[in-house]
């Protein structure tokens, strides 16, 4: 089979190289185009002034690698260096990287904008099958609109004239491959090029409805009526939300109607956005998502122009939020995103994350950015998240080419919310088929946020005959956080860069502080810890009880020697 699709496709990549490749279609790509922008949209995001420095150095890093470009922007070399991969030639030719040297600012980023731009146009102003697919087309036409009044407004006439002419023809020709197999975030960002291209074409009305009718047949598609999106990941929710605010800005510079279902979309989004906020400004690592930079998360929520508080119960996308004073948990608690929307998804199903104030606590593992090869496998299972791992298997299968296998069938939830405390009752049945168990989760956060309890269950899945299985609970910690355990053994106490300290406790369990790593900050592994207790669940199941709690005072006297430790059950909801 696998060789039949690869003949398959051996077959339309040459029927492509002869179609599009032939000058005879470069040819049907001209016609008339503007002198200068009907319009500007305006493109308020940040760039990383540190990328831009290095970018200046010759320096470009995406999807995990690095490469020095040597040479001049003219060869050819330069722009497909030997063993860059998809992901990174994505990065380099979808130009996103400009608002990092608009961030350095300057003459010299100008210049080496324009250089560059240059340089790309020699080997690649006329269709190439790496860098003319749709999925690229999209946010390069975007990026070089974008970040106009950057580096081509005041450009000379000769720069201005290769610019228009390549835009308008990379515009004509996204247009005809439009909408393709393209779906979810890539047919979006291929809308949004669409509509800014349309900007530099005389006809460019045309262009720019083609766009809306995508943009309004994809949406009912990709976000759910809570206003997440299918593929759960907090990172794609980010990006999907700014560039529906894009289109709405260009749809509002051309004077064109903007479509009720884009303003609802927004206006969904962004509670759905913050409710993945934690308190120093960036999102939590959930489904192959990282931390993002908090100025552009903010950038995004005022740019929404949507006031709506953070949403704490998000039932279809299968997410809580548990806020108590200055601490916040975020409890993945739906099932996972289904085929076809979980390329990147992880197998972290009743995973949570803690934080408390703007310190980072319990996190989840992050992913690599790849999303591929051995990292994918390690960072996407189920051991990589804060919930527990039953006899080292995943609930969810991870599959090597990228997407799930065999998942829960049923993953439930329930909140309550009393006294200004709250409980969240979570479960799956990931493990009843291959291991005959069921994962039940039980956490509540109190009112002062200073108190969050735990208990983990495993029970026998209705008409199994479960054996004895070997299983561990995992508790991975920020960085930033140091830890410490107190004999006996059942103690750990947590400092927080603020100076704050926690301890937690889990009587009857011996706990362990073991080596971890954190993806969820760039594209480096970070070393970190996580706490992990493990033992062994009987045919008739397990409970095991933990509590994490703010230390006052002095506590550790009191820890080492058992009286400061607190009982761990979790507090039942009054009648």
């Amino acid at each position: 089979m696998s060789q039949s699709r690869n003949s398959v496709g051996r077959v339309n990549e040459g029927l492509r190289a002869f179609t599009y490749g032939n000058p005879l279609y470069n040819l049907s790509l001209s016609g008339r185009r503007l002198t200068a922008l009907e319009a500007i949209p305006p493109d308020p995001w940040p760039g990383d002034p540190e990328a831009g420095a290095a970018i200046m150095e010759g320096l470009f890093s995406f999807a995990g690698q690095s490469y020095r470009l040597d040479g001049r922007p003219l060869e050819e070399r330069y722009w497909f260096p030997k063993g860059a991969g998809p992901a990174w030639h994505h990065g380099l030719h979808g130009f996103e990287w400009l608002r990092d040297l608009r961030a350095v600012g300057g003459d010299e980023a100008r210049r080496l904008a324009r250089s560059l731009v240059i340089g790309w146009l020699e080997w690649n102003a006329l269709w190439t099958d790496i860098t003319w697919t749709a999925d690229l087309l999209g946010p390069r036409i975007a990026n070089w609109v974008g970040t106009h009044d950057f580096f081509w407004v005041s450009a000379d006439e000769g720069f201005r004239y290769c610019m228009f002419d390549s835009l308008a023809r990379q515009t004509r020709h996204l247009a005809r491959l439009l909408p393709g197999t393209l779906h979810g975030l890539d047919l979006l960002l291929a809308a949004k090029g669409l509509a800014y291209g349309s900007l530099c074409l005389t006809d460019g009305e045309r262009y720019r409805s083609q766009a809306v009718k995508l943009l309004v047949s994809s949406l009912p598609k990709q976000i759910l009526p809570d206003g997440g999106h299918v593929e759960r990941n907090p990172n794609v929710q980010l990006n999907y939300l700014r560039h529906l605010i894009d289109l709405r800005s260009a749809l509002r510079v051309t004077k064109s109607q903007v479509p009720d279902v884009l303003n609802h979309a927004i206006e969904r989004m962004t509670p759905m956005l913050r409710l993945f906020r934690h308190g120093d400004g960036g999102l939590a690592v959930f489904n192959g998502s990282h931390e993002s930079n908090a100025g552009m998360v903010e950038a995004v929520l005022t740019q929404a122009e949507s006031r709506g508080r953070p949403l704490r119960n998000a039932t279809f996308a299968g997410f809580q939020r548990l806020v108590g004073g200055r601490t916040v948990v975020i409890v993945d608690s739906g099932a996972p995103a289904q085929t076809g929307n979980d390329l990147r998804a992880h197998a972290g199903t009743l995973s949570f994350e803690v934080s408390v104030g703007r310190d980072r606590l319990i996190v989840n593992c992050g992913a690599h950015p790849s999303q591929m090869g051995p990292w994918r496998q390690a960072l996407a299972a189920t051991a990589a998240h804060s919930t527990l791992t039953l006899a080292e298997t995943n609930s969810t299968e991870i599959l090597d080419e990228g997407g799930l296998g065999r998942r829960p069938g049923h993953v439930s939830c329930e909140r309550v919310d009393l006294d200004g405390a709250t409980m969240v009752v979570t479960g799956h049945n990931g493990y009843a088929r291959t291991l005959g168990f069921l994962h039940k989760r039980r956490l509540w956060l109190s009112e002062e946020g200073d108190d969050l309890r735990g208990e983990d269950l495993l029970e026998p899945a209705i008409g199994a005959k479960p054996e004895m299985r070997p299983f561990v609970l995992r508790f991975h910690l920020h960085p930033s956080v140091d830890a410490t355990v107190f004999e006996p053994g059942d103690v750990v106490q947590l400092t927080l860069p603020s100076g704050g300290t926690w301890y937690f406790t889990a009587p009857g369990h011996p706990l362990e502080v073991l080596e971890s790593v954190y993806f969820g900050r760039g594209d480096e592994a970070v070393p970190t810890t996580q706490i992990a207790m493990a033992g062994e669940t009987p045919p008739g199941g397990q409970t095991v009880k933990w509590a994490l709690q703010v230390g006052h005072g002095d506590d550790r006297d009191d820890s080492e020697n058992g009286t400061g430790q607190a009982d761990a059950s979790p507090v039942e909801p009054r009648e």
